[in-house]
């Protein structure tokens, strides 16, 4: 008798699941949306390369990206640095070697032949001009990093966009498969 009371009330619990389990409800659930959907701003991009041209750093302060300002006037200011500085030198060979066909030797490269003038003036000129590229080089690529970082700030990443990895039977041996499933749905 004993036995009898709790395997009834395990049958008398597992028939009343069944019948709430199988139990309709005419009710329907919706699923509120709680994700705020960000105001896209197709202009962005462009300000910020506009600010950045205006003035090298002015697109990565629109960013928001504060960090980045000294990277660009350090890689501005050291490529102006050395073009300054090469350009002097090939002045000063110049006006050496200028001198020296004159008729003159009383220059700082007295140790130094007509060779090596003209040598020295084509190594700074060739250090000059590639500085002055680099400069250049560093103005744009400043324009296009507050260009692409503007545009990856409105990169739509949330929930919605999601991947799972999900384990799933077999068809023919009935063997946990793992795999790995995107799901995008167009709302």
């Amino acid at each position: 008798m004993n036995k009898i009371v709790p395997i009834s009330l395990l049958f008398f619990l597992i028939g009343t699941a069944s019948i709430f389990a199988q139990a309709k409800s005419d009710a329907v659930l919706v699923a509120k949306d709680t994700t705020k959907l960000e105001e896209i701003d197709p202009l962005t991009p462009a300000k910020a390369a506009f600010y950045s041209a205006i003035l090298p750093g002015l697109g990565q302060a629109y960013n928001k990206k504060y960090w980045k300002i000294p990277l660009v006037y350090g890689a501005i200011g050291t490529s102006l640095y050395f073009y300054i500085d090469n350009n002097k030198k090939y002045h000063d060979y110049r006006d050496a070697y200028k001198r020296r066909l004159e008729g003159y030797n009383d220059d700082n490269y007295q140790f130094l032949d007509d060779d090596r003038l003209i040598a020295g003036q084509k190594f700074y000129q060739r250090n000059r001009d590639l500085s002055a590229l680099f400069v250049v080089g560093f103005y744009v690529l400043n324009i296009i990093d507050a260009n692409v970082d503007a545009a990856l700030i409105q990169f739509n990443v949330n929930e919605r966009l999601s991947m799972r990895p999900e384990i799933y039977p077999s068809d023919v041996t009935f063997k946990p498969n793992v795999g790995l499933t995107l799901n995008y749905t167009f709302k």
